[in-house]
């Protein structure tokens, strides 16, 4: 199975130093191509503001102070990510992107993209990978969670709260929800 012949889908994951880009900084942007997870890539990201939430730092792992030493620039950063995507999609066929409660990844993701480089290869194309599951599996909200949807697969597989390690395991759980998606809507 892959993506349509004019789609690239590509799992995106981000760990952030709380809940909000306006306030907050990314600090690791993890992807790979859903149907090619070996292709992938990785950034951790200077911190644009001191701010962050006890919690999120805690959940990441990541530290402040090694990330505004060994980080990338936010601009620098970004472009990477941008170059990878755009040398990772051929030309004929456009990125969507992918993650597990998209709209916190996206809100970050396209708030930078816009922010340092004034434009987002993905333009508006994000699918969330909880509400895709709600609907195939035909279950309620709380029940949209990674460890959810692992369940519903049988696949052991913790969330590491390492953004390329998520990335790729959401791509697998992306991958298993188009299977079931697709058998279901054949005859």
């Amino acid at each position: 199975m892959e993506s349509p012949a004019d789609t690239a889908f590509i799992s995106v994951d981000v760990e952030t130093a709380g809940p909000n880009p306006a306030q907050y900084s990314l600090l690791s942007l993890g992807a790979c191509l859903v149907f090619d997870p070996a292709n992938t890539f990785y950034v951790e990201v200077q911190p644009v503001t001191d701010a962050f939430v006890p919690e999120a730092m805690q959940i990441t792992g990541l530290d402040m102070e090694q990330l505004r030493a060994h980080g990338l620039a936010p601009e620098q950063a970004m472009r990477q990510f941008s170059e990878w995507v755009l040398h990772a999609v051929p030309g004929d066929r456009q990125p969507v992107f992918v993650a597990l409660n998209a709209a916190f990844d996206w809100m970050f993701v396209a708030d930078y993209f816009h922010r340092y480089l004034g434009r987002n290869p993905f333009g508006h194309k994000a699918l969330d990978i909880k509400a895709l599951f709600m609907g195939v599996a035909g279950t309620d909200w709380d029940e949209t969670g990674f460890g959810h949807i692992a369940k519903h697969f049988q696949i052991e597989q913790p969330l590491t709260h390492h953004a390329l390690e998520d990335a790729v395991a959401q791509a697998g759980l992306f991958r298993k929800i188009l299977e079931e998606a697709r058998s279901r809507a054949r005859p």
